[in-house]
């Protein structure tokens, strides 16, 4: 299909491109709000340079580089690579709009990222210091039992503490079947999107010796059992992350983990074990690869000892 110049400036845009993220892409009106916020700095850069009525087919790559020197260097204060990219992101996400809508301009990945070469490291629990972290609870204790099937259900399926907490006890089957020990369940995660989990034999056997003890009508799968009598009783983010760090303590584990320590072990275990990087997307419910993408860092080290260990040049004899 040929592509068509857009008579429109650039700042005229927005509103349709809002639209296109809440229809066509499905983002959260949070989401929608955030990038009208990021691409409201591109408008403005574009006014305060002349610019106001650029159109879409005018872009040039020139427009790109001073606007990433604008963002590095000229704005009032400085600014962190990571945020640097959240408008370069927002604005990619023009250009791809612009794509779909045959209004001619420059490609998406003329955009680049700035190099972020401060990023902070992925943060990651051992398997030992997971056995720890597991043993930690006093499961002869409902409440204990209760923890010990939370852990193990966020290392076996990677869910974001929002999710795990917003699981009903019907989505769990009491009883094995016969033909399986495993389950799969359908979550609602980020902006809205549907996934796949999966949980393992090994949680689900927790999961079920937790159920086991319940003889309330709760919907929810973690209830707090400290709650006021006739308060909502579904377990909060705050009180998980609260019960995390106790057992942190307990154990002598580094501070620095938290539930989305455990999201992070997952993930980077998948990896290890060779699970390609789009796969891990989907486990993850990331929309973008560009957040999937963190943890190539992280097997990066591993990828260095394989292959100095397994490459065959040091056995070349000249």
């Amino acid at each position: 299909m040929t592509m068509k110049r857009s008579q429109k400036p650039i700042p005229d845009h927005l509103s349709d491109f809002l639209d296109w993220l809440d229809i066509e892409k499905g983002l959260a009106s949070k989401s929608q709000e955030n990038y009208s916020r990021f691409l409201n700095k591109f408008i403005n850069w574009l006014k305060d340079n002349n610019l106001g009525d650029l159109k879409p087919h005018q872009l040039s790559p020139a427009h790109i580089w001073k606007y990433r020197v604008y963002l590095s260097r000229n704005t009032k204060r400085p600014l962190k690579k990571s945020t640097q990219n959240y408008y370069l992101i927002a604005l990619r996400s023009l250009l791809n709009y612009f794509a779909e809508r045959d209004i001619l301009s420059l490609p998406a990945e003329k955009v680049k990222l700035a190099r972020n070469e401060d990023e902070r490291p992925v943060r990651l629990l051992s398997l030992e210091q997971l056995d720890k972290l597991f043993s930690a609870p006093n499961i002869s204790k409902v409440s204990g039992l209760r923890d010990r099937a939370i852990l193990e259900l966020f290392f076996s399926t990677g869910m974001r503490i929002a999710e795990l907490v917003s699981l009903n006890r019907e989505q769990i089957k009491t009883k094995p079947d016969t033909d399986t020990k495993e389950l799969e369940l359908s979550i609602k995660g980020k902006g809205g999107r549907i996934r796949t989990v999966y949980i393992s034999d090994r949680a689900l056997y927790w999961l079920r010796k937790y159920l086991e003890t319940r003889t309330d009508n709760e919907r929810a799968l973690f209830i707090n059992y400290r709650g006021r009598k006739g308060a909502d009783r579904r377990l909060t983010p705050r009180a998980i992350e609260k019960n995390f760090k106790k057992y942190i303590i307990a154990t002598g584990l580094p501070l620095i983990a938290t539930p989305h320590v455990m999201r992070h072990t997952f993930a980077t275990d998948l990896l290890n074990q060779g699970v390609d990087l789009r796969i891990l997307q989907a486990f993850l419910g990331h929309k973008s690869i560009l957040a999937t993408q963190i943890y190539t860092h992280v097997t990066n080290k591993k990828l260095r000892e394989i292959h100095k260990k397994f490459h065959s040049g040091r056995r070349l004899k000249t």
